[in-house]
């Protein structure tokens, strides 16, 4: 029996050598002591066996398991999978199902890890997304001025204005304008802002058309050329169910203008430079 678990051990350690290369270590002879690498993603383990004179026949390998990102529960439950591989297959060569076994485990943990990154860092998102809505409350909101009502063929456009510095304030006056049921249950309630930040001289601007396809940043570009900052101008629009074309964007512009000209956003300059130009 001595002679054929020697046997076995030589065919065993054949082929270990074979599959794993580089990975596969003698580390005695004598002992007949030999250790593989394994390497599984960001994660490395060493399995060192010793093959006593009855193994496989009637006793297990001595093995020592070197994995520093192994430890506690871990450990005892791979050590438990190793141990149940060699009970299922008593009296087999069980070395390369126990390295197989042990990769298959490294796999597993490098995936939870990495689905655990990924939840920490939803919940650190969630968690900076409902800090910052928490201090959003805590910013007052500017005051909101609102301009005359503009209507054409049953569609009505309102403008309003706030004059802002920073995305905080902007959500917080677009929050309470649609506290007001009508503002709320307008077709569209596009905008336009530009601000600088306190300390910053670097302007910060954006626009929505709130599906008035292009009107957000025609009101944009009008806050542009009159070099209005530190504003928000909303128009709100009323859909009267009759089709305005290209009129619509005319009704959107005066009534962004007329409520930054009653704001005090448009220079008397460049009042006179346009009656200018169309005298000539």
């Amino acid at each position: 029996m001595a002679e054929d678990n020697l046997t076995r051990q030589v065919d065993e350690i054949e082929a270990l050598s074979s599959i794993y290369g580089n990975d596969f270590h003698t580390e005695s002879v004598e002992h007949r002591t030999y250790s593989v690498e394994i390497s599984e993603g960001d994660l490395t383990a060493l399995l060192q066996v010793t093959m006593p004179p009855d193994y496989p026949g009637e006793a297990p390998p001595i093995y020592m398991l070197s994995a520093p990102w192994l430890k506690g529960f871990k450990r005892q439950e791979l050590c438990g999978h190793l141990e149940d591989i060699y009970v299922e297959n008593a009296g087999e060569s069980i070395v390369y199902e126990w390295v197989e076994r042990i990769r298959q485990f490294m796999t597993e943990e490098g995936e939870a890890a990495k689905q655990e990154t990924k939840e920490e860092e939803i919940n650190g998102m969630l968690e900076a997304a409902v800090l910052a809505e928490k201090l959003e409350e805590d910013i007052p909101c500017p005051e909101i001025f609102s301009g005359d009502i503009i209507s054409d063929r049953k569609s009505h456009f309102q403008p309003h204005l706030a004059h802002v510095q920073s995305v905080g304030e902007v959500r917080q006056v677009l929050r309470k304008l649609k506290e007001n049921k009508k503002i709320a249950n307008a077709t569209h309630n596009m905008y336009a802002y530009r601000f600088v930040p306190p300390g910053s001289t670097v302007v910060s601007q954006d626009c929505d058309d709130d599906g008035e396809d292009h009107a957000g940043g025609r009101m944009l570009h009008l806050l542009q050329i009159l070099d209005a900052q530190n504003v928000l101008v909303v128009v709100s629009r009323w859909f009267g169910g009759i089709l305005l074309g290209p009129d619509r964007f005319k009704h959107i512009n005066n009534a962004a203008r007329q409520i930054l000209d009653h704001c005090g956003h448009i220079k008397q300059s460049d009042e006179k430079g346009k009656k200018n130009k169309k005298a000539r």
